[in-house]
């Protein structure tokens, strides 16, 4: 099995928490969001990388997509690849809206250990229709085997709830159908959208039925569930099913912090959900491993030092 949707909370990303909670000058802030979270320090990126390693055995988790949560942190993910890149696969977060965007995320790219090109248009502010998303489709398309990922409907950061920071963010920036005309132009790169695009499944279903290219992740408890009375996860299962098809439907479980580590009952829940509604041991395999490996064929680790050396 593999998992296409775990962030990797490294220091940098605890630092940017704790800037919001304006710390002393003698205290460090990631050390403060930490201590208010009572969540495990994640230690330099190798330590962290070498945890989820672990992480994964426990679980018997083949592979896994590692997500640098904050802009200008995919060097902590490429860390972690480098050092284990048959098990990881790495994404990071890019505002494309901000200056150097597109140059920086090509060079991350082009140095090695990041595949992915993660976009939260909620977060950040900006439209899926603003032409700095173009400029990111096309930075992939030039690069084959990078995919983009896109954070369509709601969006809730579970850090800054617990912290009492502002979570407020702008839904209506993050819907599906304004990437119709990119999916359809950029039709080589895998549009990846997450948790059945949160709350929009509609949308989403509806891009994904007339863009081959468009992905589903059905990462997370899928708590947007509650935008629609009555609807449940095996019924979740069983349109994206009729509509895509197993071949473009991707297990992800969203797990994020220590000691909490890979989230179980994502698996159990969805795994259970999938047996209610029958579907074959085939399809299963697909959705738990065989699009992942599809997307993102194994490298040995031979071969990927050699690629990281080419691009250094």
């Amino acid at each position: 099995m593999n998992d296409s949707h775990c962030h990797f909370f490294s220091q940098r990303f605890f630092a940017g928490l704790g800037r919001g909670l304006q710390p002393s000058a003698q205290e460090a802030s990631d050390v403060v969001a930490l201590d208010r979270l009572g969540w495990d320090a994640p230690g330099p990126a190798d330590q962290l990388a070498d945890r989820w390693l672990a992480e994964l055995d426990k679980h018997e988790i083949a592979r896994a997509a590692l997500i640098a949560s904050v802009p200008g942190d995919g060097e902590s993910v490429a860390l972690a690849v480098g050092r284990h890149p048959t098990r990881f696969v790495g994404f990071f977060m890019v505002d494309p809206t901000a200056p150097e965007a597109a140059g920086q995320a090509g060079s991350a790219l082009d140095r090695g250990g990041l595949q992915t090109i993660c976009l939260f248009p909620a977060l950040h502010g900006y439209s899926l229709q603003d032409p700095a998303v173009r400029v990111m489709l096309q930075i992939a398309a030039a690069r084959p085997g990078t995919a983009v990922f896109v954070h369509c409907g709601v969006l809730s950061i579970g850090a800054r709830v617990k912290l009492g920071l502002p979570n407020s963010f702008d839904v209506r920036l993050g819907q599906p159908l304004d990437l119709q005309p990119l999916a359809r132009e950029f039709s080589t790169v895998p549009i990846i959208l997450p948790h059945f695009g949160a709350g929009l499944l509609r949308e989403a279903l509806m891009l994904a039925d007339v863009c081959g290219n468009v992905i589903l992740d059905t990462s997370s408890s899928n708590g947007w569930m509650r935008y629609h009375p009555g609807l449940t996860l095996p019924a979740v299962f069983k349109q994206a099913l009729a509509v895509v098809g197993p071949e473009r439907l991707m297990f992800g479980s969203d797990s994020s912090f220590f000691p909490r580590g890979w989230v179980k009952d994502v698996f159990e829940q969805q795994s259970a959900a999938l047996g209610e509604i029958g579907v074959s041991d085939v399809a299963r395999a697909q959705i738990f491993s065989g699009t992942f490996d599809r997307l993102f064929p194994a490298r040995s680790r031979d071969a990927d030092r050699r690629g990281l050396r080419a691009s250094g």
